[in-house]
């Protein structure tokens, strides 16, 4: 069922938990999330990014009513995020294409332009009914976001979300996109500080890097909103690979696609147990 993500988020996390969210790039993608999510008996958020909608033409209708619909379809809440958002063009489609949130990412920017940046886009967010996401800091590569010079300060996130008015923050914590080993190590105490000084709820991206022990102790710290998006890039190619390297002889792209769609349901499953409370059990 399609739900309104700011509704999704402040349910698990009344419940103790974090809202799980996943980046979509292709239908199977979307299908993979929810069978999964459906599996483990949790809501769940479908995130498409700038980059996905780049991949597909720059449209983003065609992939969105896509994953609007298997929401719709969905056993368990579902809500539509668009992620990392640095296009205004891209921001005004969010409502009209069904989505309940924006990221809208200024974070390459001082820090002065990225305030006024990001508290335009929030009020414009706003008005259209949407829930907002920006970041502080920079989630950025491995080498970059590990640096301790890109971390975020408390202060500086406090007087951030007074000043743009966001519903959620997305933080430097130690973690970085795109990470294939699960090697990342993250500053518990900071996202505690961080907690207590903004007050809105708190984004961990780029968590296909950090070990189930370090993002267990992230949500008890602070974190609500668990971004990941590799950890099913990896499920799906690493499927495709296998059933290829078995089965050369294959063309239709449904005898490989089958088992990638599988093995990312498997991966949501497990992430979702770990990190979301079960709120309709089997």
């Amino acid at each position: 069922m399609l739900t309104p993500t700011g509704e999704l988020v402040a349910d698990v996390r009344a419940r103790g938990g974090a809202a799980c969210a996943f980046n979509v790039i292709t239908v199977e993608h979307a299908e993979a999330i929810v069978t999964g999510a459906e599996a483990a008996g949790c809501p769940v958020i479908l995130q498409i990014s700038e980059n996905a909608v780049r991949f597909h033409h720059g449209r983003l209708a065609p992939i969105a009513a896509a994953a609007r619909a298997v929401a719709v379809a969905a056993g368990v809440p579902v809500a539509l995020h668009l992620d990392h958002i640095e296009s205004a063009e891209l921001l005004e489609q969010a409502a009209p294409n069904g989505f309940g949130s924006v990221m809208f990412d200024a974070s390459r920017l001082p820090y002065e332009a990225n305030v006024v940046a990001t508290a335009r886009a929030a009020a414009a967010c706003h008005a259209a009914g949407l829930w907002v996401e920006s970041e502080l800091g920079e989630v950025g590569g491995k080498d970059g976001a590990h640096a301790p010079g890109v971390r975020t300060d408390p202060a500086e996130a406090a007087a951030f979300v007074a000043a743009t008015g966001v519903d959620a923050l997305a933080a430097a914590v130690g973690s970085s996109h795109a990470m294939r080993e699960r090697t990342a190590r993250l500053d518990q105490d900071l996202i505690v500080r961080l907690r207590e000084a903004v007050g809105v709820p708190l984004v961990l991206h780029g968590s296909s890097g950090v070990p189930d022990a370090e993002l267990v102790a992230a949500v008890r710290a602070g974190m609500v909103k668990i971004n990941i998006g590799t950890a099913l890039n990896n499920a799906f190619t690493g499927a495709v690979r296998a059933t290829l390297d078995d089965r050369p002889d294959l063309i239709d792209p449904r005898r490989y696609l089958t088992p990638a769609r599988a093995a990312m349901a498997t991966t949501v499953t497990a992430a979702l147990r770990l990190l979301t409370p079960v709120l309709y059990p089997e």
